[in-house]
């Protein structure tokens, strides 16, 4: 292959090889970027012209053409919120609202649950509709929910619409949150555009702590013990024990929470380092002694969103205890089935939905608010308990394709302990066990600990921190899963 054609391998897009934070790729193409970011750091324009176009690029290498998506997106939504704030008719305001909100979700709904819907007709009807085979764009749940946002909360007048164009796609496009969000309120990063770009000391730390953090959730931890066990309990979990499955379980816990706070790790990392400040989207969720409390701190992004777009619109808690409770199950079911198309996902929303109907009905009891000292750690540590297997119990069928595997899975864990067994586990799978045991320190390590590491890299000047990321990012590309090196360290 010619040097011509090795180039134009790289740089188009390639199924394939799909561009992410932790590839060899990302490396030059964000080298790029802050080369020609730092060029235009004191023009807002500039700045604008230059993150928009990168962010596109990222998104065509990460999807190829479905790209167009974003910018029809923006097109649509920037027109509509603009008619809507001028408007001064109630009856054209909602009807151009609806017309947004139609545009969006029929959008989603055809590229993530028009088959879904088909195999419901089938099965209804006894037909026999082909599935299509249709492709689903990355990061299309996000900035739909953006989207959507955006222009309800200029219905509100809560928020102006933005003047140019290229403002609203440079928020929409934003490459560091496209993939795997956060989602991202207009309300919160649109103001921020204007603002002169200053980096302090402490956006570098805390960019280059978050940003490796994510990095070692994701590469680290989640695709170690995925690749490496989780896999293979939830591909067939009749194979093995209840233990094993009960571990996998676990692991897989892990796994989704390292996955998804990884990547929003790093997307608000590298945000930081661009003048931008993302609100967290991940809080030791796994320390939650409730339900609710689980729901304040995992994927706060999405969970805002419900509560702001869907809770409250539908009444909240202001009409009576029983339409609380309804209203908590719609949306939890609304926010089970935006993660997929699968009714395992539904199931996954209702369990949650009732979970968090019942918990307002226990604290409404009582019965451990007057307890102290050793009676209410003990409540304490018995919630985090309950909490973190109620969790992982919901896991188990977010997790599994079909019904059918989750209950082989439970049904093992219940019928087929074999506790007996535990030593030959971890004899079985040393490292996986040891990188499940790092993981679950780092997220019940107390948050000074946090705050001490970013204090030390706080004293890196911008490109400091960007050799030691590059460091990071090519040990990290070199070792993959990190079988080659384990063995080196871990010799027990």
């Amino acid at each position: 292959m010619s040097f011509v054609e090795n180039l134009a391998k790289q740089l188009l897009y390639d199924p394939e090889e799909p561009i992410l934070f932790n590839s060899a790729f990302f490396l030059y193409f964000f080298a790029a970027f802050l080369l020609c970011y730092q060029l235009v750091r004191n023009h807002e324009r500039g700045r604008v012209w230059v993150f928009t176009l990168f962010s596109l690029y990222f998104f065509y290498k990460a999807c190829g053409m479905f790209v167009g998506l974003v910018i029809l997106s923006a097109i649509v939504d920037f027109y509509l919120s603009n008619r809507i704030y001028r408007e001064e008719k109630e009856r054209t305001r909602r009807g151009l609202l609806w017309f947004s909100i139609v545009i969006n979700l029929g959008m989603l709904f055809y590229f993530k649950y028009t088959n879904f819907f088909i195999d419901i007709i089938n099965g209804i009807s006894s037909g026999h509709i082909s599935p299509v085979n249709i492709l689903l764009p990355i990061g299309i749940s996000f900035y739909t929910f953006e989207n959507l946002s955006y222009t309800i909360d200029v219905y509100r007048r809560e928020i102006k619409p933005v003047g140019r164009f290229l403002d609203y796609l440079f928020f929409l496009s934003f490459f560091p949150k496209l993939m795997m969000g956060p989602i991202v309120r207009a309300a919160d990063f649109i103001p921020q555009i204007y603002k002169p770009y200053v980096l302090t000391r402490e956006d570098v730390g805390k960019g280059l702590f978050l940003i490796m953090g994510g990095l070692f959730k994701k590469v680290v931890i989640s695709d170690f013990i995925y690749q490496n066990f989780v896999q293979y309990i939830f591909d067939d979990p009749t194979r093995y024990t209840g233990i094993e499955c009960l571990f996998g379980v676990y692991g897989y816990a892990l796994v989704i929470y390292c996955d998804f706070s990884g990547y929003s790790d790093m997307a608000i990392g590298i945000a930081r380092w661009m003048g931008f400040v993302i609100p967290p989207n991940f809080a030791r969720p796994y320390q939650s002694s409730s339900i609710t409390e689980f729901w304040r701190r995992w994927h706060i992004s999405l969970s805002s969103w419900l509560r702001d777009y869907v809770y409250i619109p539908l009444g909240g808690n202001r009409k009576g205890k029983w339409r609380q409770h309804l209203n908590l199950m719609l949306t939890m079911l609304i926010g089970g089935f935006w993660h997929g198309a699968s009714w395992n996902f539904i199931f996954w929303g209702g369990v949650h939905g009732a979970a968090l109907g019942l918990d307002k009905q226990w604290k409404k009891l009582g019965l451990h608010k007057n307890a102290t000292g050793l009676k209410a750690r003990l409540w304490k540590i018995g919630g985090v308990l309950f909490t973190f297997h109620l969790v992982c119990f919901c896991w188990v069928f977010f997790k599994c394709e079909t019904f059918s595997t989750a209950g082989n899975l439970l049904h093992q864990v219940a019928f087929n302990f074999q506790g007996g067994l535990g030593l030959q586990l971890l004899q079985a799978y040393p490292k996986v066990f040891v990188i499940m045991g790092i993981g679950y320190l780092l997220h019940f390590l107390p948050e000074r600990a946090e705050r001490q590491v970013e204090t030390g890299l706080v004293k890196l000047p911008l490109w400091g921190s960007v050799a030691v990321l590059t460091l990071f990012i090519w040990f990290l590309n070199e070792v993959k899963t990190l079988e080659p090196m384990l063995p080196i360290y871990l010799q027990f």
